[in-house]
């Protein structure tokens, strides 16, 4: 990956949890690590608990950020997500997988906020 890959990428997040604090959510979590994978970001909405893959792309040549996501990234969101919320969520806790795709126009983002993008797999 090349550094202004790198670099768009970590901007692109910064932005989702900038956005999604702006929609009333509280970021709990970025870049959360545990032994079952990562999780880009970790939010709560009332008594639901979100977790959110980020995807940031400079262009759609190969495909959108939303098209890049697959069953297997969904498969392994779910297991640390399981994993957070039996380490340390709240036991009465919902769930909701979102997604927030972010394609760069020029200097300035385009969003797109997925709420409830998929079913835990």
């Amino acid at each position: 990956m090349t550094a202004s890959r790198y670099s768009k990428g970590k901007e692109g997040e910064r932005i989702a949890a900038e956005h999604l604090s702006k929609c009333g959510l509280k970021i709990l979590e970025r870049n959360f690590r545990c032994p079952a994978g990562e999780i880009d970001l970790i939010a709560k909405e009332g008594k639901i608990i979100v977790f959110v893959e980020v995807r940031s792309r400079l262009s759609d040549e190969f495909c959108s950020p939303e098209e890049s996501l697959t069953v297997h990234k969904f498969r392994r969101l779910t297991k640390a997500a399981l994993w957070y919320l039996k380490e340390r969520g709240p036991a009465d806790a919902l769930m909701r997988f979102d997604v927030v795709a972010i394609r760069w126009q020029g200097e300035k983002p385009e969003i797109n906020w997925i709420v409830g993008a998929f079913e835990p797999r």
